[in-house]
C-alpha cells in the first residue's frame, strides 16, 4: 500500500474509532440521565414536605458526579451544588408549590405528587442535557457558566416535561400490564387447579364404582348362604347405592 493511502487509512481508522467511542459514551450518558430522571420522578412522590426537594437535589448531584466520571472530569461537590442551585432556582419555586399542595388531604397528595414528580423529572433532564452539551464541547465543571447556560436549561426543561410525562405514562401502562398479567396467571392457576380436581374425581369414580359392585356381590353371596336375610340385603344394597 502506498504511503499516502496507508496514512489515509490509518487516519480513517482512528477517526472511526473516536466516533464509535463518542457514540458509546453518548449512549452511556443518555442512560445515566434517563435513570436519574426516573429516580427523580419517584423522589417527587415522597409525601413528606420538602423532603422530596432534598432527595431530587441529591439525585441531580449524583447524576453530575457520574457524568464527570464518564467524561473523565474532576468532580467538585461544592461547585456541583452551586451549579444545581443556580440553574434550578427558576423551577424550584414551582416544585416547592407542588410539594406544599401535598399537605391537602387525599386529593392534594395525588395532585401535588404528580406535579412535583413531573417537574422534578423535567429539571433533572434539563440539567443532564446542559451538562452533556457542556462536557462534549470540551468544558469542565470548573469553567461551567450557569448564567450563559440558563437559557438552554429553560429550553430543555420544557422538553423535559414532555419526556417526564411520557415516562410517567409508560410506567403506569407497564404497571397496569403487569397487574393484568398477574391477574390472568392467577385465573389460569385457579382453572388448572379446578380441572385437576375434577380429573382426580373422574379418575377415582371407576375405582369407587368397582368397589361398590364388589361389595354388592359379597352381600349377595352372604344372602345366598343365608347369613343375611333378603330384607337385610335390600337395605344394605340401598345404602351402598346411595353412598355412591
Amino acid at each position: 500500500m502506498e504511503p499516502k493511502k496507508l496514512i489515509d487509512y490509518a487516519a480513517k481508522t482512528i477517526k472511526d474509532k473516536i466516533m464509535s467511542n463518542q457514540t458509546e459514551r453518548s449512549k452511556h450518558v443518555d442512560t445515566i440521565i434517563r435513570n436519574h430522571v426516573i429516580w427523580s420522578m419517584g423522589a417527587g412522590l415522597i409525601p413528606i414536605l420538602i423532603a422530596d426537594i432534598f432527595a431530587v437535589s441529591a439525585l441531580q448531584l449524583d447524576m453530575i458526579r457520574q457524568m464527570c466520571k464518564v467524561y473523565d472530569q474532576d468532580f467538585s461537590e461544592t461547585q456541583g451544588k452551586a451549579i444545581v442551585t443556580s440553574l434550578t432556582s427558576s423551577t424550584l419555586a414551582r416544585v416547592t408549590a407542588g410539594s406544599i399542595v401535598k399537605m391537602i388531604p387525599v386529593v392534594g397528595s395525588i395532585i401535588g405528587g404528580v406535579t412535583v414528580s413531573v417537574f422534578a423529572g423535567a429539571s433533572t433532564y434539563a440539567l443532564g442535557q446542559v451538562f452533556k452539551r457542556h462536557f462534549e464541547s470540551g468544558g469542565t465543571i470548573l469553567d461551567f457558566d450557569p448564567a450563559r447556560l440558563k437559557k438552554l436549561y429553560k429550553e430543555q426543561f420544557e422538553k423535559g416535561k414532555k419526556v417526564a410525562e411520557q415516562l410517567r405514562k409508560d410506567q403506569k401502562a407497564r404497571k397496569e400490564a403487569e397487574a393484568e398479567k398477574k391477574a390472568q396467571e392467577e385465573a389460569e392457576a385457579k382453572v388448572k387447579a379446578a380441572a385437576e380436581k375434577t380429573a382426580g374425581k373422574a379418575a377415582a369414580a371407576p375405582e369407587k364404582e368397582s368397589s361398590v359392585i364388589q361389595r354388592l356381590r359379597e352381600l349377595a353371596e352372604l344372602r345366598d348362604k343365608g347369613v343375611i336375610s333378603e330384607e337385610e340385603f335390600q337395605e344394605m344394597k340401598k345404602k351402598l347405592i346411595s353412598e355412591f
